[in-house]
């Protein structure tokens, strides 16, 4: 890895992976989906530029479908684009840069989502990802731009992770920011700080920081901070903007084990929202909570084969008639939890994958969420995902 390049979040499957291969200053081990060799081009007084790409493609069955019609979400089967995107960067000089456009789609465990045109169109744009940075150093650098968030340990695109679908951690967390980033890396220390618009909201009001430290080469823990500074109503892009998730405070704690063939993060959550902003957004009147936690593990059998498996358990505090808001989706008081196994093929530049996913949420009204009656208190997802990067 060139050393003027490093970044806290880059395009690796997992974060904590990528942050083992920063910390320990070499690329990361970071099957499955890793992508190929950059193709290097001359761009005249830009000098040497690297092309990336991604194309592919999912299917998926859920049973409980949710309520409604006109989103895949309302349907047991469907199909669309997961990602058709390519990335052109300068990681050499004073003035690197990185621009990453096409379309995507992020699905997220137990919510209901969107077709890939739909979800591009009310969410990051066609160019969810686009920085300058400035690199004066070996050790630090400043980027600024449409950035990946500092948040959490997974990443915004299906490609860039173990599994297909983002987990129910993801609910309370960024995806993409618009702001201003610090990095510094010095021996096993990397620290990170971002002033930041938060969840996408064109109002910068958030702080964001990172600390993370190399035990050794393949052991590293993580500390994350994030939170609105004051108070934020406006809805900037409808499906990336969560209003209440936009008034939190959010903190995880986490571990990291790089190994040669497993790679395993296991990481905790807090979030808070304060009873004024609630009842500012007509959603209850009491400050509200999550706790979550998550496991993510990766093991690869050979050089093109491996099994990813994910387990998550998250709760929403109050009681269903306190003034507590619905935090996770599940309501206030529920609880839920959800398991995650992805097998993976990769060969050169094609992937292949499926992916079983179960969730299971008990709600403090004894109701539920899935199903077209909304009473139904769990849901299975099977997936496949298969396509080709450059």
């Amino acid at each position: 890895m060139n050393s003027k390049n490093f970044s806290v979040k880059k395009p690796l499957p997992l974060f904590a992976l990528a942050l083992s291969g920063i910390l320990a200053g070499e690329e990361a081990q970071a099957a499955p989906l890793s992508l190929p060799a950059p193709l290097h081009f001359s761009a005249g007084p830009l000098g040497t530029l690297n092309a990336q790409g991604v194309a592919s493609a999912y299917g998926m069955w859920q049973d409980n479908a949710f309520a409604g019609s006109g989103t895949p979400a309302n349907k047991n089967a469907s199909a669309d684009i997961s990602n058709g995107m390519v990335i052109v960067s300068k990681n050499s000089g004073l003035i690197q840069f990185l621009v990453q456009a096409g379309a995507y789609n992020i699905i997220t465990l137990g919510s209901p989502f969107a077709s890939t045109g739909s979800y591009v169109n009310g969410s990051f744009g066609a160019l969810p990802i686009a920085y300058l940075q400035f690199s004066p150093s070996d050790e630090f650098n400043i980027q600024i731009g449409k950035l990946y968030t500092l948040t959490g340990d997974e990443y915004t695109f299906s490609y860039q992770n173990w599994n297909i679908q983002r987990g129910l951690l993801w609910g309370q967390e960024n995806a993409i920011v618009k702001g201003v980033q610090l990095n510094y890396k010095s021996g096993p220390i990397t620290a990170a700080v971002s002033w930041n618009d938060g969840f996408y909201s064109n109002r910068f009001n958030w702080l964001s920081g990172l600390l993370a430290f190399a035990i050794n080469a393949k052991n590293s823990v993580f500390v994350q901070a994030d939170g609105n500074l004051g108070h934020t109503y406006y809805v900037h892009e409808p499906l990336a903007t969560a209003p209440l998730q936009n008034n939190q405070k959010i903190y995880d704690l986490g571990y990291t084990y790089a190994g040669d063939k497993l790679g395993l993060t296991g990481y905790v959550q807090f979030s808070q929202v304060p009873g004024s902003a609630i009842a500012a957004l007509h959603a209850g009147s009491k400050t509200t909570s999550t706790i979550g936690a998550a496991v993510l593990a990766d093991y690869s059998f050979t050089d093109t084969v491996s099994l990813a498996g994910r387990v998550e358990y998250i709760s929403n505090s109050g009681t269903a008639t306190d003034g507590s808001a619905n935090l996770t989706g599940f309501g206030p008081g529920s609880h839920a939890w959800s398991l995650t196994v992805t097998p993976t093929y990769q060969q050169g530049g094609f992937f292949a994958r499926a992916e079983l996913a179960y969730v299971n949420a008990s709600m403090a009204a004894d109701t539920g969420i899935f199903g077209k009656s909304g009473l139904n208190q769990s849901q299975v997802r099977g997936m496949l995902e298969t396509g080709f990067m450059f």
